[in-house]
């Protein structure tokens, strides 16, 4: 028999430890894709009235290209993070709950990787 208290023997281990990274990756994402989207906003409006030339030759410059990517990239894993939360609180079929996890980290991934190839085709003239 131990004298220890629970809260004592408690502390450090279980849920509460283990959602500090996702928290962190919520906030990290949130403070990127803010200055993502003011470098949005310029593209738009960088863009605005030029064709589908102009669009192309923004996208070739690879400064553009990587900030595309990257706005992607954040965009959907913001977005993964985000639905992950919501499967945890309001899905309680634990068979429903992991379809549910591989579908939208699959798809987010795919989706990931399926832009990023089709920003570097764009800026390689592919």
């Amino acid at each position: 028999m131990s004298m220890r208290h629970p809260i004592a023997t408690a502390r450090g281990h279980g849920s509460s430890r283990s959602g500090v990274h996702h928290w962190y990756a919520q906030r990290a994402s949130a403070v990127l894709l803010i200055f993502l989207a003011a470098w949005m906003v310029y593209a738009v409006l960088s863009l605005a009235g030029g064709g589908y030339a102009a669009s192309r030759d923004f996208i070739a410059n690879p400064v553009n290209a990587s900030f595309l990517c990257l706005a992607l990239i954040v965009m959907l894993y913001h977005a993964m993070l985000g639905l992950q939360v919501v499967i945890e609180d309001y899905v309680h079929n634990a068979v429903a709950e992991s379809i549910l996890y591989f579908i939208t980290r699959g798809g987010a991934y795919a989706l990931m990787a399926l832009g990023v190839v089709h920003v570097l085709k764009l800026a390689l003239g592919s």
